[in-house]
């Protein structure tokens, strides 16, 4: 009810009807467009698992409770709104159907909103029906005075309904806050509670009148709003302080070299050697890509390229412990077959089950010998004369896909000249899937045969691979070695 502190004021012209029925309007068919929104994040199955999917989620929750909201205060406008003539039938226009997956219900909001009066000279107590339905009382039960109200209310917010209360008495203060009530069947609800004091004659209190509602649902909706937000941020900070840590990693364990590497260091160049890793052009996740090449013991160097699967620390932390034991085995004298049967043992035995693919050779520069095995990895490339063709792989599965997996080795004669390619599959953009991955991404760097002829460095044919496969499309981070033959 209105106080009679603002009986004097001139009121507001009321609004047209026709404009009022043109926003319940407008409201009803945002409902609509809202609920095809949440019909759309539903179906995600991912939902529970991604907090932003979450987060949106509780947006579209919460707008939903303010257009409901919306659409009721603009109903109670219209039917409070007199016809144009009492004698002069009105046809109104059908409003738009709310949605059908969860119907708009008519006086919904009017049922959340209760009034309610107490006269301080009478002691009568008034309420409205909507405010026993939100406390759960029965009218028979009748209203509870001023001084029975806090034993309805939470504990802990009973000393500011009296302050609010007392501020409002004793001082004419507008009563504006909120507290919870603990209805008699247990449940907890929040209500808003709005209210004025009105003023006898004399400039003292009379009695108090207050207009309370039921926000429950709407906190609800947005505690779920705040703390779905705070999930995602951790999780991108998460992210932030995971990428940084594989990235440093990354960092630790590739080669340092930049540039190009010639072995054996401090004689004739018998390789000369350039790496690149390429991150991906669609995500910032680290993967587990290497490429190495050292310097054996013996004089042969060791060139290897792989990939183990997944993203992130946990990728760049196995590819670290692979990478170390693959260095360790070659410089304890294993040949490429054998070395590979011992790393697929080891993967097979990690805590941590992962796949991984791998290429391993050992050049002897004495005899320009390369031999190589393959764990389910693209073979090397070997450019000659202005062509170039995919060397003949020898059997061998993804490391960590079986035990006792049996890896065979193969020996190419390289010539004075010769351009070794090795690469990870993460190349070219995946629009294709295993092998053709693989055979799409083998053909494109075959095709740069000519442009490799003109190369006078292995650093200079990096560059060329950069310039092919260096694009934004590239769904995958990937690795490149190359090594050129000296005379």
């Amino acid at each position: 009810m209105p106080s009679p502190l603002f009986a004097d004021h001139p009121a507001d012209r009321p609004p047209e009807r026709d404009t009022v029925e043109a926003l319940i309007t407008q409201a009803r068919r945002l409902r609509g467009d809202l609920d095809a929104v949440r019909r759309e994040s539903a179906v995600d199955t991912g939902l529970d698992a991604d907090p932003q999917l979450r987060w949106q989620r509780a947006l579209c929750d919460l707008a939903v409770h303010h257009l409901d909201d919306l659409g009721g205060h603009l109903d109670q406008l219209r039917d409070g709104l007199p016809t144009e003539s009492d004698d002069t039938p009105v046809v109104e226009e059908a409003p738009a159907a709310p949605p059908k997956s969860e119907p708009h219900e008519r006086g919904a909001l009017l049922r959340r909103v209760g009034s309610a009066e107490w006269n301080l000279l009478t002691d009568e107590v008034s309420w409205s029906d909507e405010l026993f339905t939100i406390f759960g009382r029965s009218p028979s039960d009748g209203p509870l005075t001023l001084d029975e109200l806090p034993s309805l209310v939470y504990p802990e917010d009973q000393e500011g309904l009296t302050t609010m209360v007392t501020d409002c008495l004793v001082d004419g203060r507008p009563i504006d806050g909120e507290f919870r009530i603990v209805r008699p069947d247990a449940t907890l609800r929040t209500v808003h509670m709005v209210g004025e004091p009105v003023l006898d004659a004399d400039g003292g209190t009379s009695c108090m009148w207050a207009v309370l509602r039921d926000v429950s649902e709407l906190r609800r909706s947005q505690q779920a709003v705040r703390e779905t937000r705070d999930s995602l941020h951790r999780e991108r900070q998460i992210a932030q302080t995971e990428h940084r840590l594989a990235v440093e990693l990354q960092e630790a364990v590739l080669p340092p070299w930049r540039g190009s590497l010639r072995f054996p260091q401090g004689g004739p160049v018998a390789l000369d050697l350039a790496g690149r890793y390429l991150p991906s052009g669609t995500s910032a996740l680290i993967g587990g890509d290497w490429y190495d090449a050292l310097q054996l013991p013996d004089g042969t160097t060791l060139l290897s390229v792989g990939d183990l699967t997944g993203h992130g620390v946990t990728a760049t932390s196995g590819m670290a412990m692979l990478l170390g034991a693959l260095r360790g085995m070659a410089v304890a004298g294993h040949r490429p077959g054998p070395l590979m049967g011992l790393l697929n043992q080891l993967l097979d035995a990690s805590a941590q089950p992962a796949l991984g693919s791998a290429v391993c050779g050992r050049f002897d520069p004495d005899t320009r010998t390369l031999e190589w095995a393959q764990a389910g990895h693209p073979a090397p490339l070997l450019f000659r004369g202005g062509t170039g063709r995919v060397l003949d792989p020898p059997e061998g599965v993804l490391l960590g896909a079986t035990s006792g997996a049996t890896y065979t080795q193969h020996t190419e004669q390289l010539e004075p000249g010769d351009l070794l390619v090795l690469h990870t599959d993460g190349l070219v953009p995946r629009r294709a899937h295993g092998a053709e991955v693989a055979h799409e991404g083998a053909e494109r760097l075959l095709a740069l045969a000519p442009r490799f002829g003109t190369a006078r460095s292995a650093q200079d044919s990096v560059r060329i691979v950069v310039e092919e496969f260096g694009s934004t499309e590239r769904e995958d981070d990937a690795c490149v070695l190359i090594a050129r033959v000296g005379d």
